[in-house]
């Protein structure tokens, strides 16, 4: 089950993160989803010893926790997707599909002329279509 998503800024600033629990838990998913950049910026900044190649934009699971399992995913504008998810045995396909509809909910996004760049993304439709995406990834997984 996904727990968490967000959307980071090039300049590590968050443009948008939702969690899918309980109000209890939203600190230590922005906390976790906080943590997790130093990984991709250590991933993009050397990466010889570990993770993908220069145009594989996937970057794969991050790090595991004890409850979670966090993957990351960099846009060619070093936007960063991050996934939380409680759920330990997900497959690599169902979250590099996942981050194809995301990545292309944030494209029709931040497309809108209204939208300004860099800016935290408050439209109601991008929310609600990654809250369909979020639904659709538990659905496939149990399936």
């Amino acid at each position: 089950m996904i727990v968490c998503v967000a959307v980071v800024g090039h300049q590590n600033n968050p443009l948008y993160i939702q969690s899918f629990t309980d109000a209890d838990d939203a600190l230590k998913l922005h906390h976790i989803v906080h943590c997790s950049l130093d990984v991709v910026d250590e991933r993009v900044n050397n990466p010889k010893k570990s993770g993908p190649t220069l145009n594989e934009t996937f970057l794969g699971l991050l790090y595991p926790t004890e409850n979670y399992k966090v993957y990351g995913y960099l846009t060619n504008t070093k936007v960063k997707f991050i996934l939380v998810t409680t759920d330990l045995d997900v497959k690599d396909a169902d979250v590099r599909n996942f981050f194809r509809r995301f990545h292309a909910a944030y494209v029709d996004a931040i497309s809108n002329p209204f939208h300004e760049p860099g800016k935290k993304i408050t439209s109601k439709t991008f929310a609600e279509r990654v809250s369909t995406i979020v639904k659709s990834f538990g659905m496939s997984s149990t399936g």
